[in-house]
């Protein structure tokens, strides 16, 4: 596996973490669509700037699956949104660890979305992957508020669809499109819902959302770049990194820590979902 991939990948998950940081920081004052809002409106500017390299723009658009697209950018969005809207009731780190239960959820929805076969190894990791998350949300009320681990699961749920929602892409459509009609679906969308909730926010809030917006493009980026020179099951494990972020910048800046049942939950999510992606490497090969 080439150290690029490796470089990339790892960068792409600090700058995710950056913008988890960054997110925290503004939705414990300003609502989640808004937050939502500026994160897509700032992250236009660098992917048109991706896009305006190569082919031609107008030609890649003549040819894009929109209905495909358009799916795909809307679950997105919800799990952005979500995502977003649960981090003021959660640790960060926690937060990053129940919404990678994507991966795991997945391969529930897959063989009802996409008539794939669930096999037993994977349908057992899965298992273990829910009993993390089960430990990370503590259904023992730990949790001031069950509304957080909510929100927050309903995002991996969206996040999960929008991962199946790629593989029924046309392969046709390059990633820069995919990135670019996405940021302005999800200007479009955020944009209407802001009559319903807005808070007029200072330079210092609108600061950290540009730099939330551009810093979630750039990780979008440098990981698809990753993945073309890498399949994505040797790069599984890089992934995870970000949980480490995380928990670094929850503890110095909101001086959040991490007890041993979350601890032990995020080790089983974040083992179980290797183990689905290194499964899936061995049966389907290298991804091109």
């Amino acid at each position: 596996m080439p150290l690029r991939s490796v470089a990339l990948i790892l960068v792409s998950m600090f700058c995710f973490a950056l913008v988890d940081a960054l997110a925290k920081s503004v939705a414990l004052a300003y609502p989640a669509n808004e937050v939502t809002f500026f994160r897509m409106l700032f992250g236009l500017v660098p992917a048109v700037a991706v896009c305006l390299r190569g082919k031609p723009l107008i030609e890649r658009l003549k040819h894009m699956d929109v209905r495909g697209q358009t799916l795909r950018a809307l679950t997105l969005l919800g799990a952005s949104g979500l995502f977003f809207a649960g981090l003021p009731y959660v640790p960060l780190s926690e937060a990053v660890a129940i919404v990678y239960s994507e991966t795991l959820l997945v391969i529930v929805l897959a063989p009802l979305i996409l008539k794939e076969t669930l096999k037993p190894r994977d349908a057992l990791a899965a298992a273990v992957g829910f009993v993390g998350v089960l430990f990370v949300v503590r259904p023992d009320g730990s949790h001031s508020s069950w509304l957080g681990p909510a929100l927050l699961i309903s995002s991996a749920v969206f996040g999960a669809l929008s991962i199946i929602q790629i593989k029924r892409i046309r392969a046709t459509d390059d990633s820069g499109t995919t990135v670019l009609y996405f940021t302005v679906i999800g200007t479009i969308v955020t944009s209407a819902s802001l009559i319903f909730a807005w808070r007029t926010p200072s330079i210092e809030a609108l600061a950290v959302m540009a730099l939330l917006g551009g810093f979630a493009t750039a990780g979008q980026l440098l990981m698809t770049m990753a993945f073309r020179q890498a399949d994505a099951g040797a790069l599984a494990p890089y992934n995870y990194t970000s949980i480490v972020w995380a928990a670094l910048f929850g503890y110095v800046v909101w001086g959040e820590t991490i007890g041993s049942m979350s601890l032990l939950g995020i080790a089983l999510i974040v083992g179980s979902s290797i183990a689905v992606a290194v499964r899936g490497k061995q049966t389907e090969g290298p991804l091109v």
